[in-house]
């Protein structure tokens, strides 16, 4: 099985970077950007783990305070769905990694 070790490093120093940011910058667009993300791993991993869905759930705004947790519960979530799927994971992971990435580099962290 290949490493998913990259994908969970970069979604849990986007969550703690994430927490460590004060309510003003977090309302200027960060937890909006950061929301935005976890929605995105979390329909990734839905997508993988149930491919005949006929509809996706989303997830739940649940405030500013709570979206560092957010991104890090969909992130583990799609680096367990990426490792279980059987299918070489160095594509996806390195996909997920920069989409971590680039949201932080959005929200100027």
């Amino acid at each position: 099985m290949d490493d998913v070790t990259p994908l969970l490093a970069a979604v849990d120093t986007f969550a703690d970077r994430l927490r460590a940011l004060p309510q003003s910058r977090l309302s200027r667009g960060a937890a909006a950007e950061a929301l935005a993300l976890a929605r995105e791993l979390a329909a990734w991993a839905q997508r993988i783990e149930e491919p005949h869905a006929a509809e996706r759930r989303e997830m739940p705004e649940a405030g500013m305070f709570a979206v560092a947790d957010q991104v890090a519960v969909a992130g583990h979530d799609l680096a367990e769905a990426l490792a279980r799927s059987g299918a070489p994971l160095h594509t996806g992971v390195a996909e997920a990694v920069a989409m971590v990435e680039e949201a932080g580099r959005r929200c100027g962290l």
